[in-house]
């Protein structure tokens, strides 16, 4: 139902992550018997979590490890990597100066030139140890780089931006990304987003898309709803975008997976997307966190280097533990952020559903005391959810 904010303005009301809890049903189920696998493209992986294309959470290193547990790991082909032979050097720096001097010290790195020749030798770096090489490109990007990312042997691109539509206007000058045409030609699966609508995630899905991302502005380091007035609350977002799936999927045949991309940091978060639509979920600063992770403590928006309007900024994660205790445990935290896969097996067991697909179709509420009903003590003393 529209609400009326003003005279000849409406607005609908959209839900956050927060606002919501997830419902029992009349069945419970052993957690170990919960079936968490999920395809996109023509990879099938036991953990629906994807790590994000940010150059504080996935390396070349980071990439391998993720595939090994069973998840996977993003690179992001226009950061540090293919700018930087030596990477961790550059990284180093980047934690290492204070608030006031990293929005320059980023600006002046990231305008070093990316380096074609690097852009292949980190896909090749991931599958001669195995990994599963997914990169992210800008659309500006992609059309620059697409073949090489193909040549190289990529097994999934990424094509992300703040917001990606197949009907973008550009001046005379530039001539805009075909997505379709993209999809098309490249010989690999292409993942598209970011979006939020029901109408822009269906026109992505007949453009080609092998996957469609949901997000904008919710990440730890993103601040593009504070910068640009942008953005949906994940639930709403993600339910929406859903549904353009399933109708897809009815009129063709074909099944496109809805990842949600951003704003989840806890077991829970992960358990409400997909219980809202999502099939899978990319996380940024929960892998930030990890011992291995390559931002060495902090964690940085994709935007923040950018040259005229920085929208994200730097964050003091620290480290919690290693990749494999975040991801798979055992947990060391009492706050939900370890041992996501176990967290996610554990609230289809309570909600009884055999699948990610179960999972789906599981009761949703409308519950913003969901967080703090009861917590008074954990709030007080800052332990488990009043962390």
């Amino acid at each position: 139902m529209d609400i009326q904010i003003g005279r000849g303005k409406t607005a609908r009301r959209a839900y956050g992550i927060d606002e919501i809890a997830l419902v029992p049903g009349p069945r419970t189920l052993d957690p170990s018997l919960a079936d968490t696998r999920w395809s996109l493209g023509d990879i099938e992986r036991e953990i629906p979590i994807i790590a994000s294309a940010m150059d504080s959470v996935v390396d070349v290193s980071i990439a391998v490890q993720l595939s090994e547990l069973g998840a996977m790991g993003v690179i992001n082909l226009e950061g540090i990597q293919t700018r930087y032979s030596d990477p961790s050097l550059i990284l180093k720096r980047i934690s290492s100066v204070g608030k006031s001097e990293f929005v320059s010290l980023m600006q002046k790195l990231y305008a070093e030139p990316i380096k074609p020749e690097l852009i292949t030798q980190r896909i090749q770096e991931i599958k001669d140890q195995g990994g599963i090489a997914a990169v992210s490109l800008t659309p500006a990007g992609a059309s620059q780089y697409g073949e090489i990312v193909a040549s190289a042997g990529a097994d999934l691109c990424l094509v992300q931006a703040t917001v990606v539509s197949t009907a973008h206007l550009s001046p005379q000058s530039v001539t805009p990304l075909d997505l379709a045409q993209f999809c098309q030609e490249m010989p690999l699966p292409v993942i598209l987003g970011n979006c939020v609508t029901y109408e822009v995630a269906l026109n992505l899905m007949k453009a080609g898309a092998a996957g469609v991302l949901v997000g904008i502005g919710p990440g730890a380091a993103c601040t593009s709803r504070g910068v640009l007035g942008v953005g949906v609350p994940q639930v709403t977002a993600v339910a929406d975008c859903a549904a353009a799936r399933d109708d897809y999927h009815q009129e063709t045949g074909n099944y496109v997976p809805v990842i949600a991309d951003g704003g989840l940091i806890t077991g829970g978060d992960i358990c409400k997307c997909i219980a809202c639509g999502a099939d899978g979920v990319m996380i940024g600063s929960p892998f930030a966190r990890a011992q291995e992770a390559p931002g060495q403590g902090f964690h940085w928006g994709m935007a923040t280097p950018s040259p005229i309007l920085p929208r994200g900024t730097r964050i003091q994660v620290g480290n919690t533990g290693t990749l494999k205790q975040i991801l798979t445990g055992p947990a060391q935290l009492d706050d939900g952020t370890h041992n996501l896969l176990g967290a996610l097996k554990t609230s289809m067991g309570t909600l009884g559903a055999k699948n990610l697909k179960e999972m789906q179709q599981v009761e949703v509420v409308i519950a913003p005391s969901l967080l703090t009903e009861g917590k008074v003590y954990q709030k007080a003393q800052q332990l488990g959810m009043g962390k």
